[in-house]
């Protein structure tokens, strides 16, 4: 009764207090929507490539979206990187960041794309390139060649939004490896299907281990060599049981790191609000892989200046592996094929190519993570219409 009585009190007051209440109404309504949270999860520690990444999503998006739009990033505490895909199904969080080869069965097509990149080393451009130009080709491969990738995100309530890669691989070893014979007694640890045939092909021995375990391997000699990218002898302390590095072999990078958006969240945005978030998701994917540049770097210096050796793969092992990568975009696609269905790897595998080459050329004359924000943005995000994609 007193709710009715209220409403009988303002209508005694006139039709000016009723005008009054709804505009009080409306100006509390767009105060809500205009300071909207999202939630960002990352299985990535703070401080680190990934941790500083998530940060810049947050920073850049309530930039972009002019406050409409705010991000609380969670690092190591909503979602492990092993649990980000259901996470983000479920809701869990409304962005994620993915390592979409934990989760091979769910998106097939996209991770065919993540085992392509040592055709990077195909291209005749430096190694530093490398991840600059893949992120960039992946991201417009998936948003623009592939809608068959967009329904597999689609089809477990993820937005596929734009993807990063890590910096180049080397063999960082325990013993000197410079030579093509050097490595047909060795024991290298390799981090997926494709760097074990790599290294099959090479003469080595594969291992498979986890990256918490290296360091133990190399130390204890379980392993004389370990196929990583040089971020890794900062982060997981291998300088301290590294004595040779190998440059120049043609070992690729790594893929598979992407945002993703929980798909009932996105369509509950308008679409400057879209265009915003995925203003924020090439900023920061920007971040990540321009970060893994700099930090390759910076280890690599570090590494000299604390006496490791550093070898330049012999001509032998560079074509030996050349030809490795030939005949292996072969044998990515009849495995795809066979166990996810993927009929048309090979088709893929083809129009990814020609994309790949033109970002080499397109990421030449990048100086920062801002001019490689700036390129991917105006070349891939920027074009993705948000009143369709992942509607």
């Amino acid at each position: 009764m007193s709710v009715f009585r209220s409403r009988g009190a303002a209508s005694r007051r006139g039709p000016a207090f009723s005008v009054l209440l709804a505009a009080l109404a409306a100006l509390l309504f767009n105060s809500g929507a205009s300071a909207e949270q999202l939630r960002f999860a990352t299985g990535s520690a703070p401080n680190s490539i990934g941790g500083l990444s998530a940060e810049q999503f947050a920073k850049s998006l309530k930039e972009h979206s002019g406050g409409d739009l705010t991000a609380k990033v969670y690092m190591m505490s909503l979602l492990s990187f092993a649990e980000m895909s259901g996470g983000v199904e479920k809701g869990m969080t409304d962005i994620g960041s993915m390592i979409y080869p934990y989760f091979p069965s769910e998106y097939p097509r996209t991770n065919l794309v993540a085992e392509l990149t040592m055709l990077t080393d195909l291209m005749g451009a430096p190694k530093s390139l490398s991840n600059l130009a893949y992120a960039g080709a992946v991201s417009e491969f998936v948003f623009e060649h592939c809608p068959e990738c967009v329904a597999e995100w689609e089809a477990h309530d993820h937005v596929f939004s734009g993807g990063s890669a890590a910096s180049p691989y080397y063999f960082l070893c325990n013993k000197p490896v410079d030579t093509l014979k050097d490595l047909s007694d060795k024991r290298v640890r390799v981090g997926g299907a494709q760097w074990a045939r790599a290294a099959e092909a090479l003469g080595a021995t594969p291992v498979t281990m986890s990256v918490n375990e290296i360091y133990e391997g190399l130390s204890q000699g379980a392993v004389d060599c370990t196929m990583q990218a040089a971020a890794e002898l900062i982060s997981f302390n291998l300088m301290e049981v590294t004595t040779d590095i190998t440059l120049g072999a043609p070992l690729g990078i790594y893929g598979g790191l992407s945002l993703s958006t929980n798909r009932k969240v996105w369509q509950g945005l308008t679409e400057a609000q879209r265009k915003a978030l995925l203003h924020a998701a090439a900023d920061s994917n920007a971040h990540t892989t321009w970060g893994y540049r700099i930090d390759d770097e910076r280890a690599l210096k570090e590494a000299k200046e604390k006496g490791i050796a550093m070898h330049e793969a012999d001509d032998a092992m560079v074509t030996t592996a050349e030809q490795f990568i030939e005949k292996d975009m072969e044998t990515i696609a009849a495995n795809y094929q066979k166990k996810y269905g993927v009929d048309d790897a090979a088709e893929m595998i083809a129009t990814f190519r020609p994309l790949l080459e033109k970002w080499m050329t397109l990421v030449k004359d990048v100086d920062g993570s801002e001019a490689l924000a700036d390129l991917y943005w105006n070349e891939i995000y920027s074009k993705v219409d948000v009143s369709q994609y992942g509607l």
